[in-house]
């Protein structure tokens, strides 16, 4: 496939060029003005190639908005692009098509695939482009706005299937916890695809991530318990040191002199007063009658 580079067109100032249109219009007044006051119909040699000149004339203006381009065609073939904004005239057997060089965001519908896992999720991404090469988004994709669209949906499903949802190592990156890698890496895809068109990705972000629904519940459950379990190990080993430094204060200050058996019950209620989710009822043992 031949590929068009952007190169820069030929073209003139508008209003020079106006004033040159506007001189062949008076040139052809004058030789009708000649005609209709000698009857000489020799003066029409020169009248009818001055309207021919402005007519031709007349079909190079054109007007530049600014961030946009015009690409000129002279009998299919590319030979150039007006970037500058302005009023210009170029070459008036061109085709003069018109490029946006605007920012645009493309908004990606929900999509429903799955994870590295196989879990059902929903994902759709916000994409920031814009043209940085208007022959190549003209004549190397058939519909360049249509070309991002379906480039985009691609890299999102592919990227969706890189990842878990979640991932339980936490050292592992996932499509939940590393929100920044991962749209670095949907925004590496999406240039590697959409440079081809001439397109730059500016940004990209995902707009929505969740399960899919029949297993929203399921995951929501795993989840919580998860936590639940996190959260138990981090009490029990705050346990475990609250009670190795209490034994240790009380051997190290002489405050009572524990043998094994009594270690071993020390260390049962302490650890079942700090891990239990009720509050301790503690029990005062003030001696014996007898």
């Amino acid at each position: 496939m031949e590929t068009v580079t952007e190169k820069k067109a030929g073209k003139m100032n508008g209003f020079i060029a106006l004033l040159l249109n506007v001189g062949l219009l008076g040139l052809s007044a004058f030789f009708i003005y000649l005609i209709a006051l000698d009857e000489d119909p020799v003066h029409l040699w020169g009248l009818i190639p001055a309207l021919i000149f402005w007519g031709i004339m007349m079909g190079g203006f054109m007007v530049v908005q600014p961030n946009e381009a015009r690409v000129l065609v002279l009998f299919g073939k590319y030979i150039g692009s007006v970037r500058e904004s302005g009023f210009w005239w170029v070459n008036p057997f061109t085709i003069k098509r018109h490029v946006s060089l605007r920012i645009h965001n493309f908004n990606s519908e929900m999509i429903k695939v799955n994870d590295l896992h196989g879990n059902p999720i929903e994902i759709a991404a916000v994409i920031v482009w814009r043209v940085i090469d208007s022959s190549r988004a003209l004549f190397d994709v058939e519909n360049y706005e249509q070309f991002v669209a379906i480039q985009s949906e691609t890299a999102i499903r592919g990227l969706a299937s890189e990842y878990p949802y979640d991932a339980q190592d936490e050292d592992r990156p996932s499509l939940r916890s590393n929100p920044h890698e991962i749209i670095e890496n949907l925004k590496e895809q999406l240039q590697k695809r959409l440079d081809v068109a001439g397109i730059e990705v500016i940004e990209s972000r995902l707009s929505h991530l969740a399960y899919a629904q029949e297993i929203a519940q399921a995951m929501l459950r795993r989840q919580q318990a998860q936590a639940i379990i996190a959260a138990r190990q981090k009490i029990v080993e705050g346990a475990v040191g609250m009670v190795e430094q209490a034994l240790r204060m009380l051997s190290e200050h002489k405050i009572v002199t524990l043998d094994e058996e009594k270690k071993a019950t020390m260390v049962n209620n302490l650890l079942v007063a700090l891990v239990s989710e009720s509050q301790a009822q503690p029990i005062i043992n003030t001696g014996t009658l007898y």
